[in-house]
């Protein structure tokens, strides 16, 4: 199953020059949220007009093959109240796991 992950260009410009990408979500990295968020095909489009409705700019849909992770992602509760997961990762997320890269223009509500 593939999953995807929401990144701001600049942060991902970055994880290119570093070889991994360890943004969390919008305004937290990993370090800070303790994973990465990341999305199934049809949980991205609700993340992207719930969290990024106010971003101005282009924002970029990563397309991650969990095969080339080296720890599988976990599915947590993400919403309390309905019991949805979404799929986490523990460790920085390797570049070359990421197979595709789509950028989104605003708006993103």
């Amino acid at each position: 199953m593939t999953i995807y992950h929401l990144a701001e260009p600049q942060k991902w410009e970055q994880a290119l020059r570093a070889g991994h990408y360890e943004e969390s979500t919008r305004g937290r990295t990993m370090e800070q949220e303790g994973f990465i968020h990341c999305s199934s095909a049809d949980q991205w489009p609700v993340v992207r007009r719930s969290f990024y409705a106010d971003y101005p700019g282009p924002l970029l849909l990563l397309e991650i093959d969990p095969d080339r992770l080296a720890e599988a992602p976990v599915e947590e509760v993400g919403q309390p109240g309905t019991g949805e997961t979404f799929p986490h990762l523990y460790a920085a997320l390797p570049t070359d796991a990421v197979v595709s890269v789509t950028e989104l223009a605003p708006p993103h509500a």
